[in-house]
């Protein structure tokens, strides 16, 4: 239990987390990667070496500090946080390590005059909190899941039974269970956990889920990242036939019900969550609004499915915006050249602008979105997001 000379203490770091949260949190990753390998699967190692993994968890240490007298106030991070790691299949047992490194990260970076045996307790007492609600929360999430119609906890045998390019760099997996037994209903927008082993060594990745739920079988589609190593393990070896393990779907990031206009904003391989959106959307009857922006036409996925569904369905309005226009991207067909402006999206987005809006794809994207929809007027409580990797601030 925390003191409130603890929090007090806690609360007096926060200007030094503002400033070198991130060399901590860099340290301590270093530090917990190289000395227990047992989470090394845990964590995308390009995170790692982009600084995004460090980032955001510098902005989520911060976040906890200022609001440690009010967690109420950190908004939806714990339940993000919480769904990550129930997609990614975090223990109990993962815990300590991580409050151990962190500790002893902060003793090292900020060194022992700061940080004295009061301040390592403070954060201590800090940290076995936060970890107290998290484990308390996943255990309840994968108890739930177990229970349910279709569900399991840890990891499932799936089958691939079909393979399909969905662009020149995105491609769709379709997956069955090998036991033949019912598969628990995903709602819009979330995500499962993968896990495969690449030259001996495990790896963890999410990967949303691009298709309606149905009960039999899931549908990822992965964009091929320069360097990735999963995903290049994916478009170039993974066959039919192969099995791939699965961890059950989880997310934050999830269409709720309304009757409100929708618009669905996405970015690049952002456009696969808000297809089972679509899905589910449609039978509704409310005002769609679709927007996707791609480099050009030929990594545009489901394009087609996507004009067909807006041809058949006349409260659907499709726009597409590409970087680079190709013959027969003409702006009569609601494409325009060029990046999702303010200007843009305004005249895009419903006249009235209350509206329920889900966006994602790449971080400066969705750091553009945000803020063009703050400019245009759009109710801060119907703006919805999700970022692909690491959660991180959009400021």
């Amino acid at each position: 239990m925390l003191t409130e000379r603890q929090r007090e203490i806690v609360k007096a770091t926060v200007p030094l987390l503002e400033t070198g949260g991130e060399a901590l949190t860099t340290h301590f990753y270093k530090t917990m990667l190289a000395e227990y390998p047992e989470v090394r699967p845990l964590f995308n190692q390009a995170h790692q070496q982009s600084g995004a993994q460090p980032r955001a968890l510098a902005h989520s240490v911060l976040m906890y500090a200022r609001n440690i007298d009010r967690l109420e106030g950190l908004g939806n991070l714990p339940a993000q946080i919480i769904a990550k790691h129930v997609a990614l299949q975090v223990q109990a047992e993962h815990y300590p390590i991580v409050g151990a490194c962190l500790l002893r990260a902060i003793r090292e970076v900020l060194g022992a005059e700061i940080a004295t045996d009061e301040v390592i307790a403070a954060w201590g007492a800090a940290y076995q909190q936060l970890a107290d609600i998290l484990i308390a929360a996943e255990r309840s999430v994968y108890e739930q899941t177990a229970a349910a119609e279709g569900g399991w906890r840890g990891a499932r045998d799936f089958k691939l039974v079909r393979k399909e390019a969905e662009s020149s760099e995105i491609t769709s997996f379709y997956l069955e269970p090998v036991d033949g037994g019912a598969v628990i209903a995903h709602q819009p927008g979330q995500y499962i956990g993968l896990r495969v082993v690449i030259d001996g060594v495990e790896q963890r990745r999410n990967y949303s889920l691009s298709a309606a739920s149905n009960g039999c079988s899931l549908r990822i589609s992965v964009k091929r990242e320069q360097g990735g190593k999963v995903s290049s393990y994916l478009h170039d070896q993974v066959q039919v036939g192969d099995v791939l393990q699965l961890f059950a779907p989880s997310g934050h990031f999830t269409l709720q019900e309304g009757s409100k206009p929708l618009v669905l904003i996405s970015g690049g391989v952002g456009i696969t969550p808000t297809l089972p959106m679509l899905q589910a959307a449609l039978p509704t009857g409310r005002a769609i609004t679709f927007i996707h922006c791609a480099r050009d036409r030929g990594v545009h996925a489901f394009r087609e499915k996507i004009d067909a569904l807006a041809a058949a369905n006349a409260q659907l309005t499709r726009h597409y915006c590409y970087d680079q226009m190709q013959p027969g991207d003409a702006a009569a067909e609601s494409n325009v050249q060029g990046h999702l402006s303010a200007e843009q999206l305004g005249q895009w987005l419903p006249a009235s602008r209350d509206a329920d809006v889900y966006f994602l794809g790449p971080r400066g994207f969705m750091r553009s979105v945000k803020q063009s929809l703050k400019e245009l007027g759009v109710p801060d409580a119907q703006v919805h997001y999700e970022f692909f990797g690491p959660a991180e601030a959009l400021a």
